[in-house]
């Protein structure tokens, strides 16, 4: 399902670290020596964040002799950002309704008004 997958991306994106790891992936493909060489911890550790991001897609291992590289899935992002259009084209609609309100409001109270006579005593 579509919404599974997001919550596993966007729970995966959550953690600073992996969007750190995703944001290097983006320029290249690594090791996972190479991914360990900034933080303060273990390559198991590492192993266990990019672990994450492979069950949510956004990552796939390959083998090349003795290396096994990291790539971003970035297709992923595809439905990240179909995800987030949806709801941008939303709000947006809320506004340009919000701000048709407004104007017509503004317009409203800028139209000039015929005074107030006042009444004639004994008038009925």
């Amino acid at each position: 399902m579509v919404d599974d997958q997001l919550s596993r991306v966007f729970s995966a994106l959550a953690d600073p670290t992996r969007r750190d790891m995703v944001a290097r992936l983006a320029v290249a493909d690594a090791g996972v020596n190479e991914l360990a060489e900034p933080y303060d911890v273990s390559v198991q550790a590492v192993s266990k964040h990019l672990k994450v991001l492979e069950d949510a897609g956004l990552v796939t291992r390959t083998r090349e002799a003795q290396r096994r590289p990291v790539h971003l899935e970035a297709e992923v992002f595809d439905l990240m950002t179909k995800w987030i259009e949806r709801y941008r084209r939303q709000a947006e609609e809320r506004y340009r309704r919000l701000d048709d309100v407004l104007a017509e409001m503004d317009t409203d109270s800028a139209a000039p008004t015929e005074p107030r006579r006042p009444r004639e005593r004994g008038a009925s």
